[in-house]
């Protein structure tokens, strides 16, 4: 195993043996805007008790130059990620001088350069254990310490970290910017960010309790920045988080800087939060696209006591610190935003993704065993969040509400700045609810996979049989013609078998209110009801748990696929909650691609795409119904050419009246034109021109790879797999751009040079990029002869590697299984 991969085991023992006093790191970025430099100086010094001689430093970068061990030189032993330190004794000071390198895969220090303005962004990002790309530490999350930050900068430049800085010197030329000290934290989330970024100022108090805040995007962007309305939800977080805490916001300011090339949706830096970029919206968004923004900002609030003020001691419970935030996120939104319907969204889409991933081969519990680093990357899924918040919302209901967040209060004030396992949690929740919590974590945390709930012969059966607290709801039309719910009947449930006495109804919905994580399929009865009137259901949350039951029955091929698609035709006009909107539009066009057997899938192919185009010109003008339909427009079009003269003339600025033609949708048009054929070169060169930023480019060669001639693709496979200068946004984009449309004659040549090339790509590539490529470029072949070639005759490969294709594997067996039934 390459000595980068830590493990469980190890970091368990160097922890145990080593005692972290603090850190100060000195970052010399004063070169950054020189792209020809590929590195920048990094030194630091790290204070520490040991009790052995010998120990390790974690370091990834282009070299070390020089080590010292309590003021003495000493040789250096450095393998490309283990920096080997000796002749310790009790309390030890080691200085390490070394130069890092820039990242362009969103690992580490990310650098950028903005092509509208030539000006260089910095920021960092090591969840789960890259900052050992920027200075040498103990990377591990039970390791915690006070850091100090010192950074060299050009002049003019913002810099950024966890903390306000203490000093600054500035000749005019470059700048010394020290921070003052860190509370003791963990290496994943300290921060830094640097570059030309626009700011904006505002504040929060409750009490006595002032906390600056701050809100950053690069300069280009800075006139499509709603600072007011970020700042709003940022105020209403703090205000609910502060009530249900009852614990001060420890970390002294509270920034949030959007950034480029971002591989996450967010990460809780204490007092350095990041985003992606793309919740700044170029142009015109969706209620779904400002819900999901608001989410996430109370999600990484959430994280400031539930991750940063409590880590857990390994990434086994990596979920204490992400199930608790999805589960907040939601929480805070729906009680203290606009966003009173979050629940919707939270039971239609997380939980979806949360229903796909305990249905894989690979799915794990929420408390899962994480034996190494690898491992841990590949966690970051719907069971660790979605799951795990899902079965938190079902916990508070079991232990009561008050009881959950007393516990919750006490587990901060317990171990503050300190680390905690499953247990620890357990022991403060159980003490005010008076239950005994270890029976429901051993069926909800320390199990895997997903009940489902059907209603037969008046029981409700459920397989893989566990206890579940939930409602059947009973709805009936109303005079007016709508359906309502008439009759909620609730119960507990933990046998395959419940006896359950129902009134008749027009609708019985299972699972109604989402009380708990199970499918849930609809009777025949129901399922007639819903075919003729689904859109008659007034309520969005029994609405979105209808859309849900209907999509996991069509995936699992209970449903059959055509008649899916035709509600969706028929409903989804109607369906006024964007959330969920969005997602029926989503998973209409993934059934067409992957579930319809070829005859059905050519008809609805151009079914699909007229009805989406009916729709947007019949949406009122300027609605989010609007934009949502134009964007499933461009989607359709794709793999459909017959409308490529009608979207020819919208791009020409013929468009329906109301519909903003932003520069992302205008490259979503694009891509569709280039992937039918229907776009020169020209074209596309004349759109970069008339969109010369950096989600311009990416998107420009997206669409240039997107072309079904078979030296386009040829290209872009060859750039995929062997470019390493792309970055990671670019490496999507041609990706995408070779997958795009109706062209598997095309890039089913490339079959085989895939299997052929995941050994090395796996050990050449950083996890992130090589997770790109072997989830992107897996085949969408026709048997499963190929995938299962390489599992046999790669049984020795890395266990995350093998995990991927697993995965990629049971996506296509299904996409076979359930086309072979339609």
């Amino acid at each position: 195993m390459h000595t980068a991969n830590l493990t469980r085991s190890e970091t368990a023992a160097r922890s145990a043996a080593v005692t972290v006093g603090d850190y100060r790191v000195e970052l010399d970025l004063s070169a950054a805007p020189d792209q020809t430099r590929a590195g920048f100086v990094t030194t630091t010094t790290v204070v520490f008790d040991a009790t052995v001689e010998q120990t390790w430093l974690d370091f990834i970068g282009l070299s070390v130059e020089s080590v010292t061990v309590n003021g003495a030189d000493v040789a250096v032993e450095y393998d490309g990620a283990r920096l080997t330190v000796g002749g310790l004794t009790a309390t030890n000071v080691v200085v390490v001088r070394g130069t890092g390198a820039y990242s362009r895969s969103g690992e580490g220090l990310h650098r950028f350069l903005d092509p509208v303005d030539g000006e260089t962004y910095l920021y960092t990002q090591y969840e789960p254990a890259d900052a050992r790309r920027v200075f040498a530490c103990f990377e591990q999350p039970d390791m915690k310490a006070p850091f100090t930050f010192a950074v060299t900068a050009p002049a003019g430049w913002q810099v950024m970290s966890n903390r306000p800085f203490a000093a600054i010197q500035n000749n005019g030329v470059i700048q010394n910017v020290e921070f003052s000290a860190t509370l003791p934290i963990s290496t994943y989330i300290t921060a830094v960010a640097a570059g030309p970024y626009h700011r904006v100022e505002s504040s929060w108090t409750r009490g006595e309790l002032t906390i600056p805040l701050g809100i950053y995007c690069r300069a280009s962007l800075a006139r499509y920045l709603d600072a007011d309305t970020i700042f709003e939800v940022t105020s209403q977080g703090l205000d609910f988080f502060a009530e249900h805490f009852d614990y001060p916001y420890p970390w002294g300011k509270y920034d949030q800087v959007f950034v480029p090339e971002y591989n996450l949706g967010a990460m809780e830096n204490p007092g350095l939060v990041t985003f992606t970029e793309a919740y700044v919206f170029r142009g015109a968004a969706t209620a779904a696209q400002y819900e999901g923004r608001a989410n996430t900002i109370l999600h990484e609030m959430a994280h400031m006591w539930f991750g940063d003020l409590v880590t857990m001691v390994w990434w086994d419970d990596l979920w204490l610190k992400e199930s608790f935030a999805d589960y907040m996120g939601a929480l805070a939104s729906s009680e203290a935003t606009e966003w009173a319907d979050a629940w919707v969204a939270f039971a239609n889409r997380r939980k979806a993704w949360a229903y796909l991933q305990d249905q894989l081969p690979t799915t794990h519990p929420i408390v899962a065993d994480i034996t190494d680093l690898e491992a841990a990357k590949l966690n970051f899924d719907g069971i660790t969040y979605a799951k795990g918040a899902s079965v938190l919302k079902q916990l508070v209901a079991y232990v009561g509400r008050e009881e959950f967040f007393s516990g919750v209060r006490r587990y901060f004030r317990t171990h503050a700045f300190g680390n905690t396992t499953l247990d620890d949690l357990l022991t403060e929740l159980s003490a005010d609810s008076g239950r005994d919590l270890a029976g429901w974590a051993r069926a909800w945390l320390q199990t895997s996979g997903v009940s489902t709930l059907t209603i037969e012969d008046g029981e409700i059966v459920q397989t893989d049989p566990r206890p579940h607290r939930l409602a059947v709801g009973l709805y009936d039309f109303d005079p007016a013609g709508d359906l309502v719910i008439r009759e909620r009947v609730e119960l507990d449930i933990i046998d395959e078998h419940t006896q359950v006495a129902l009134a008749p109804a027009a609708l019985r919905l299972l699972n109604d209110g989402d009380l708990t994580y199970a499918k849930v399929r609809l009777d025949t009865d129901s399922l007639a009801t819903v075919e003729r009137s689904l859109d008659r259901v007034t309520d969005p949350l029994a609405r979105g748990l209808i859309w849900s039951a209907l999509w996991n029955a069509t995936r699992d091929g209970e449903l059959d696929a055509e008649r899916y698609l035709s509600m969706a035709r028929d409903f989804a006009p109607a369906e006024t909650n964007m959330a969920l909107l969005t997602a029926v539009l989503a998973n209409a066009s993934f059934t067409i691609g992957h579930y319809l057997p070829d005859p059905a899938r050519d008809r609805w192919r151009g079914e699909w795409l007229e009805s989406c185009w009916a729709t947007l010109h019949s949406s009122a003008p300027g609605s989010g119904a609007q934009l949502a339909w134009a964007r499933a427009t461009a989607t359709a079009a794709t793999v459909e050419g017959r409308r490529a003269t009608d979207i020819a003339a919208i791009l020409l600025d013929r468009a329906p009246e109301g519909l903003a033609l932003d520069p992302d949708l205008r490259w979503a048009l694009w891509t569709a034109l280039a992937a039918t054929g229907a776009a020169a070169v020209a074209e596309l060169d004349a759109e970069l021109a008339r969109d010369d930023t950096a989600s311009g480019r990416t998107a420009h060669r997206c669409a240039l790879a997107a072309r079904p001639e078979a030296e386009v693709k040829a290209s872009a496979w060859d750039s995929a797999l062997g470019d390493t200068t792309l970055t990671n946004d670019h490496l999507d984009a041609t990706i995408d751009g070779f997958r795009a449309g109706r062209h598997r004659d095309l890039i089913a040549r490339y079959d085989s040079e895939y299997f052929a090339a995941l050994r090395a790509v796996w050990d050449q590539r950083s996890i992130e990029i090589a997770r790109r490529i072997v989830v992107g470029l897996f085949p969408a072949a026709d048997s499963l002869d190929g995938v299962d070639r390489w599992l046999a005759t790669n049984a020795d490969a890395p266990h995350a590697l093998r995990r991927l294709i697993i995965e990629q594997r049971d996506h296509l067996a299904r996409d076979l299984r359930v086309r072979g039934v339609n």
